[in-house]
């Protein structure tokens, strides 16, 4: 069946249900990954690499191993070796070189957290160090163009005839933006315990996805799938960081295995977590725009170049989101990435779509000055009537309706199209928008188990994560429904791979690929047990092929405003309002959807006018490696935040009607920020983030 004829009823679904994990949270019984409790658990502490590039010849352990508490010191010249070492981030401590500043080349096991750290400072290495190039520019000799971005997308794409176009067009756009290395930060570090029986490898791991960390473990060490069991209840916050496996979580696995019936506990340290644990990668962006002198479209062109690490690629699908966001018959998106000798680049929330959108919705600002338009109604007339990169239809696309709905919300009409013309209180004033646009992605291998227990109850268990987003109370919810029962009788179990497989948490997609599942396996319960099982009666069911998805264009929109106020004599810049307006298909829980969209925005606020890794190129890495320097947006930056949706149900997404809200709140904000501030003083600005200087020059 199509998901159109299996539609489910909503009757938990769309309630503001406070979270079933808050109390055990706010009294702090909820357990995260460093907090199960051991007999007798050792502490781990990295040895890093403090050259960028070259080889060890050299490395003294008998001072670290002198200090009373020492178990073990692990290098390259004594770890086991690995089964697979196709992952050139997890191979850790099989060789002597050395890819980037901060690499693990060792650890140290002792019984406090305090002798391994101290015990870990006392090792020396010598190095044959090698130059080392960390700068990502325009123009690298060593730009190429990788097979695949990520998520699968093709690197190119090419639609008509863009030089053509654009010579013609009555008004262009040519502009270089760009973004900056940022880390994603989440409030509790990555963290490990790994515990080796019998053969077995359990791993207790803060992790958006228990069965992807197995997958990609279980083959360094020679296992089958079933030998290695993750365990993670209560994640706290990853924003992509957590999605995949890191070199931490192999170097506890590999120290637990040289001390066999002592568990070994790792948690990174803040400074550490800057260089193993990913971060998004800086861009560069060339945006070329031609339109009529009505403003629409002729040609759209994103070149966008990032960069990757040596040992390993990713790359950002920075200009994706160009290829079906307006109409336009001639268009033209590449990717071109460059290999450093920097740590491996991963996903942070909403990668592509975040800094893509930010050079394009900055360039859309720039050609509605050209064309003497207003902002929000040149986003109006190239809104495509079908995706202009398929052909196909939206399953549904309300960005208009978000762009009126933030004017009115904003007070757009009390912008002033002549830049710095509006001052209060010392200081120019100024509005900007941006649209916000993120796919809604169903990825296969996630099943539910639903069992009927005694008085009515039933158990459901997914191997799925909670972050914080709310996924444990929302996935309850949908349970509820699909089974007809009130939500106090479903017990929702996840975070084991000791349940069934569940995708990783990214991509927005938990809900739709997780909630499926759930949704299909209260359907065969149901079909083979009747509407009041017996005790004991259980069944499994599968995300499954929604047919839609090859016939549908399917994504969240939203639009996004903000007011901005720079100092008129010192240059300081605040954004004391913003406002998103989202489209979303239908909300689960509001309460913890509304949390969502807030810490999606005031991220993007964060991205817009704090957030900066500085690389220092002499010794090749981010300088500013802790919360004193790598400034993130507090309470005290955030003003007022205006977050609402449209009322939306989706019918051929799935079977609950909803999209993925995890990321959208994030794409838009910085470009709506930049926007203001051009709105306010007259200086456009192309590089994040947005500071006084730029102001004062």
């Amino acid at each position: 069946m199509t998901t159109t004829e299996q539609r489910l009823t909503p009757r938990a679904m769309g309630v503001p249900l406070d979270r079933l994990d808050g109390p055990a949270k706010v009294t702090g019984t909820a357990r995260y990954a460093f907090e199960h409790p051991q007999t007798q658990p050792l502490y781990l502490h990295p040895v890093q690499a403090t050259v960028a590039a070259g080889r060890i010849t050299a490395i003294e352990t008998g001072a670290a191993e002198a200090v009373p508490g020492v178990l073990a010191v692990l290098t390259h010249l004594n770890a086991p070796r690995l089964a697979d070492t196709s992952d050139g981030e997890l191979a850790i401590l099989q060789s002597g070189g050395v890819a980037f500043r901060g690499q693990i080349i060792g650890g140290v096991v002792a019984t406090s957290p305090e002798t391994a750290r101290h015990a870990a400072s006392l090792v020396r290495t010598a190095y044959d160090e090698q130059p080392h190039d960390v700068v990502l520019r325009a123009g690298h000799e060593g730009l190429y163009a990788p097979d695949s971005v990520n998520g699968g997308y093709d690197t190119d794409q090419v639609q008509g005839d863009v030089e053509a176009a654009l010579a013609s067009a009555d008004v262009t756009v040519d502009q270089t933006y760009t973004t900056p290395t940022l880390h994603n930060n989440p409030m509790e570090p990555h963290s490990t315990i790994a515990v080796w029986d019998d053969g077995q490898l359990t791993l207790y791991d803060s992790t958006q996805g228990v069965h992807m960390v197995r997958k990609s473990v279980a083959p360094l060490f020679g296992l089958d799938p079933e030998q290695v069991r993750v365990i993670s209840p209560h994640v706290g916050g990853g924003f992509g960081s957590k999605g995949n496996a890191h070199a931490h979580v192999v170097l506890a696995a590999m120290a637990a295995r040289q001390l066999p019936g002592r568990p070994v506990k790792l948690a990174l340290t803040r400074q550490q977590m800057f260089f193993l644990a990913g971060y998004r990668t800086p861009t560069l962006q060339r945006v070329r725009l031609g339109a009529d002198r009505d403003g629409r479209f002729s040609a759209i062109s994103v070149e966008a170049i990032s960069q990757t690490a040596r040992i390993k690629e990713f790359t950002e699908q920075t200009a994706v989101a160009a290829r079906m966001m307006y109409a336009a018959p001639n268009r033209r998106t590449t990717h071109r990435v460059t290999r450093l000798d920097v740590p491996v680049p991963s996903w942070m929330r909403a990668p592509g779509e975040c800094p893509g959108m930010f050079a394009a919705e900055v360039a859309m600002d720039e050609l509605a000055e050209a064309c003497g338009l207003d902002p929000v109604e040149l986003r109006v007339r190239n809104e495509p009537e079908t995706d202009p990169e398929t052909g196909h239809p939206f399953s549904s696309r309300n960005l208009v309706a978000c762009l009126r709905e933030g004017a009115r919300r904003i007070g757009w009409e009390r912008r002033d199209p002549t830049p710095g013309a509006r001052r209060e209180n010392g200081a120019l004033v100024g509005l900007g928008v941006s649209a916000s646009v993120y796919p809604v992605f169903r990825m296969p291998g996630s099943a539910a188990r639903v069992r009927a227990e005694a008085g009515g109850r039933y158990t459901v268990s997914i191997g799925a994560a909670d972050l914080g987003t709310g996924t444990w109370t929302a996935l309850t919810q949908i349970a509820a429904d699909a089974l007809e029962v009130p939500v106090e009788h479903v017990d929702l179990r996840i975070g084991d791979t000791a349940l069934p497989p569940a995708t990783v948490a990214g991509g927005s997609s938990g809900i739709t690929c997780w909630g499926s599942a759930i949704v299909h396996a209260a359907r065969e319960l149901r079909g083979q047990h009747g509407r009041s099982p017996a005790e004991g009666a259980e069944a499994v069911g599968e995300t499954g092929d929604n047919p839609d998805t090859e016939r549908y264009a399917m994504y969240a929109f939203g639009a996004q405003f903000a007011e901005v106020r720079v100092d008129a004599d010192t240059g300081e810049v605040r954004a004391p309002r913003l406002v998103g307006v989202f489209a979303a298909g239908r909300i689960i829980n509001p309460k913890t959807a509304r949390s969502q969209l807030l810490g999606g925005m005031t991220m993007g606020l964060s991205m817009a006018l704090y957030e900066q890794s500085h690389v220092d190129p002499s010794i090749g890495q981010v300088a500013n490696h802790d919360f004193a320097e790598y400034h993130i947006a507090t309470n005290a930056d955030i003003g007022s935040l205006d977050v609402s949706w449209l009322d939306e149900d989706d019918p051929h997404v799935n079977a609950m009607g909803s999209k993925g809200i995890g990321e959208i709140g994030i794409v838009g904000t910085a470009a709506a920020v930049a926007n203001a501030a051009y709105n306010a003083t007259g200086v456009r600005i192309r590089d994040l983030p947005v500071t006084l200087d730029a102001f004062l020059s």
